[in-house]
């Protein structure tokens, strides 16, 4: 029992991903747009406020695109993140504390906002889809509000195996974007880390998440992460942010202070990011 805990705990750690509050920017747009541009940038320097401006105005200007409430709902999430003191990465490199988390009070107001942000992006997304299947921001919105989802079942509401249900189905849905989207390296965030996680596993337990759906490749679960890194948009500093607790879990503390270190000349309002360097500067 102990063990299918811990599994569940890794698995929907992907996007805990979004943790850190190098929060999870969305959008594998083709075009990317310097008003979502510079909202998940406040996002990634801790400007919730200023970041929901800048969807707001999204979605004044564009009212059927479903990134702009998707973008919303992600801005609500990590703001109660902050807010309730979850997006610290250390229990994320060790898996009894994660499992001996905290349950916290979630802010009733803020949930039923979330909530609403996400049917809207998942109603404008389907309708999307139902005119182009292959409509990229449809796919990547849809791929979010998963991810989304996973994220405020495992960290607010401690609920690990619906979390695990919302880890699979953002996996899937970032593969359904790949198919038709072979560039649109931020949905590799989506896959890359669960990857790296489910592969770091035990082989019995592997084969049982395999099972059931869910890829376990260590090595091509980093792949995928330095590829958004590399050459993703919104999401390319959480891929770092992800690379940077993958290498504190193999122990390789240089490197994961190297990507840190970058974070933070590149988002200085960010306060986490520092406090994280000076922890691991101070653990031996």
């Amino acid at each position: 029992m102990r063990t299918i805990q811990s599994t569940d705990a890794r698995a929907l750690t992907i996007v805990t991903v979004l943790c850190l509050c190098l929060i999870s920017a969305p959008v594998a747009s083709a075009t990317p747009t310097p008003l979502l541009e510079h909202g998940f940038s406040g996002l990634y320097n801790l400007d919730f406020a200023g970041a929901q401006k800048d969807f707001a105005a999204w979605q004044t200007q564009h009212p059927d695109d479903p990134m702009g409430p998707a973008s919303e709902a992600a801005g609500i999430v990590f703001s109660e993140f902050h807010r309730l003191g979850v997006l610290e990465a250390q229990f994320l490199e060790n898996d009894d504390t994660f499992n001996n988390r905290p349950k916290v009070s979630a802010d009733p107001e803020a949930k039923k906002r979330f909530e609403a942000a996400l049917e809207k992006s998942d109603g404008l997304a389907q309708k999307r889809l139902a005119k182009d299947a292959k409509d990229r921001d449809a796919l990547f919105a849809l791929t979010l509000s998963s991810g989304l989802r996973a994220d405020y079942a495992a960290l607010i509401e401690k609920r690990n195996l619906a979390s695990l249900h919302y880890t699979k189905e953002a996996s899937q849905r970032a593969q359904t974007l790949l198919a038709v989207c072979s560039d649109c390296y931020d949905a590799l965030l989506a896959t890359g880390f669960s990857k790296y996680l489910i592969g770091s596993m035990s082989a019995p337990v592997r084969w049982l998440l395999k099972m059931g759906g869910l890829p376990a490749d260590k090595q091509g679960g980093i792949s995928d992460l330095q590829k958004t890194a590399d050459q993703g948009h919104y999401l390319a500093p959480l891929a770092r942010i992800l690379l940077a607790i993958a290498y504190v879990r193999e122990k390789d503390k240089p490197r994961a202070l190297q990507i840190l270190t970058g974070l933070r000349a590149e988002f200085p309002a960010n306060t986490l990011v520092s406090r994280e360097i000076a922890r691991l500067q101070t653990t031996h």
